[in-house]
């Protein structure tokens, strides 16, 4: 496996998400002080409403990006010239697309946000709309930049943009009080992260424009069959993740959906950084599994897995530990939500994300096609038990309903379809391991509950909670070592190669 490029990756991500989420918090909490809750609130809807419109890609971006990994092995430039062109073409017709779409949704906004105050849906939503559309003319030239493992260029022109989209917002926030230039704020950014890819992508990939190859037949039999296979599954994501918001703003309202995405963002933005240890190997471990050798893609699995757990325990009760303290400094008072709420919000979401190495070797391996059926049934499964359930519990319904159909389907087919179509093998003792780690959790979060110190001083709160937080979760993770063996093997021999390295430097 590429090291080293795995390495700049996370490294150059990290840098970025750090400086990022600070800033994510300060816009935030600008948006609120200055144009209020409610706009924090409407925000999330259009984000999950856009979110839904993305249904439009159809999946095709993993599709065709999956294609390219054995043709940038063989150095076939002809068949990768080939699947960029028509990256372009579906990408611009995806982008009109969605702007069709959203403009036919725009008179039905005021149903699906309830009390939203004075802010103008219509203006506010194209303008988030025309933000995200801009964004589909460039994606093809990014996809192939990270087919090639260069996923720290795109991270660092994405993220400086970012950066310049944040400073805008909190100048306009600060000066004029204004959603509507937030917003616009974020076109201006989108456009710059057009102008600067064109050019990084002109300079190293313009031979990619000198070849007039089409794609044999099989190759587009092989990219239609993995779009389909990937609708479906951003049809039950959508279903899933989407419609939360959505239906939290429908049967509650966008106030109380404000204070939830204070807690989400939080919780978003941590796992963004915490995921910089996968989404950048994505293409390396692509071209890792372009060579067929099963035996080294189950270790590498398995000790992905190990990581998968070892982050998820120290970043999460963590988070369960310090949030709200946290929420009172970032955002001001009365934005708390129920204890039991935050219980359910850090179970799901680490629930979701020790789901991420299968997911990445499962994109990887181009296994999703077998398992295109699961998120269909997955997604329509958690909408009932979210309109049900948000009746009689509120928004503790909600996201236990996601928590269900991820443990009683993510977690049993995912797994299943990974190890019997790519590693050739029964996932038996991987089920075991892995409910056990989920249930391992579950009871640290418990225990959490009762050794919280309970300080009027939310600084000092925030930091003794995260030192009680961080030692407990050394149990678990002591347990992962112990079970397994591929993580315990690659973990010393990558510290072994660092402190040789560290000895060299200091000889």
């Amino acid at each position: 496996m590429d090291k080293k490029k795995s390495l700049i990756n996370v490294c150059v991500s990290l840098f970025f998400k750090i400086i990022l989420l600070v800033l994510t918090l300060l816009t935030r909490r600008f948006l609120i002080q200055y144009v209020g809750n409610e706009a924090n609130g409407i925000l999330s809807l259009y984000t999950s409403i856009i979110g839904f419109l993305a249904i439009a890609d159809l999946g095709i971006g993993t599709a065709i990006t999956f294609s390219m990994y054995k043709p940038i092995v063989e150095d076939d430039k002809p068949k990768i010239a080939a699947l960029y062109r028509l990256f372009v073409k579906f990408y611009v017709i995806i982008g009109l697309l969605i702007l069709v779409v959203g403009l036919f949704l725009i008179p039905f906004l005021p149903y699906i946000a309830k009390d939203y105050g004075s802010v103008d849906l219509y203006s506010t939503f194209i303008f988030m709309l025309i933000s995200v559309v801009i964004s589909y003319m460039y994606s093809a030239k990014t996809s192939v930049i990270n087919a090639y493992k260069n996923n720290y260029v795109t991270t660092a022109i994405h993220s400086s943009c970012l950066i310049i989209e944040a400073i805008l917002q909190i100048l306009v926030l600060y000066f004029y009080k204004s959603f509507e230039l937030f917003l616009i704020s974020k076109i201006i950014s989108v456009f710059i992260e057009w102008v600067v890819t064109s050019i990084y992508f002109s300079k190293h990939h313009k031979e990619l424009n000198q070849y007039d190859s089409k794609l044999d037949a099989e190759t587009k039999k092989e990219v239609s069959m993995k779009t389909r296979a990937m609708f479906m599954h951003k049809i039950g994501t959508i279903l899933v993740n989407t419609f939360d918001s959505i239906i939290i703003s429908s049967f509650i309202g966008v106030v109380i959906l404000g204070k939830y995405n204070n807690y989400t963002t939080i919780v978003a933005a941590m796992n963004g950084i915490i995921m910089l240890f996968f989404t950048p190997l994505t293409g390396v471990i692509g071209h890792l599994c372009a060579k067929e050798d099963v035996t080294l893609q189950k270790k590498y699995y398995n000790f992905f897995y190990g990581l998968n757990f070892t982050l998820g325990a120290i970043f999460y009760l963590g988070y369960y530990a310090v949030i709200d303290d946290f929420i009172f400094l970032c955002f001001g008072p009365n934005l708390e939500l129920d204890q039991s709420i935050i219980f359910v919000i850090t179970l799901n979401y680490f629930i979701q994300f020790m789901r991420t190495s299968t997911l990445t070797f499962r994109d990887s391996t181009g296994t999703f096609y077998n398992d295109r059926y699961k998120p269909i049934i997955e997604g329509i499964l958690n909408l009932i038990l979210s309109i049900v359930l948000v009746k009689y519990i509120g928004i503790t319904g909600v996201i236990i309903a996601t928590i269900i159909t991820n443990l009683l389907i993510c977690h049993l087919v995912e797994p299943y379809v990974l190890f019997v179509y790519a590693f050739e093998s029964k996932p038996n003792k991987f089920y075991f391991m892995n409910y056990f780690c989920v249930s391992l959790f579950v009871v640290f979060l418990f225990l959490l509950n009762y050794t919280h110190l309970n300080i009027s001083n939310n600084w000092l709160s925030l930091f003794l909670n995260g030192i009680i937080a961080v030692f407990l979760s050394i149990i678990p993770i002591t347990l992962m070592f112990i079970i397994n063996k591929d993580f315990r093997e690659e973990f010393f021999s990558i510290i072994k190669v660092l402190v040789c390295k560290l000895k060299h430097k200091v000889i």
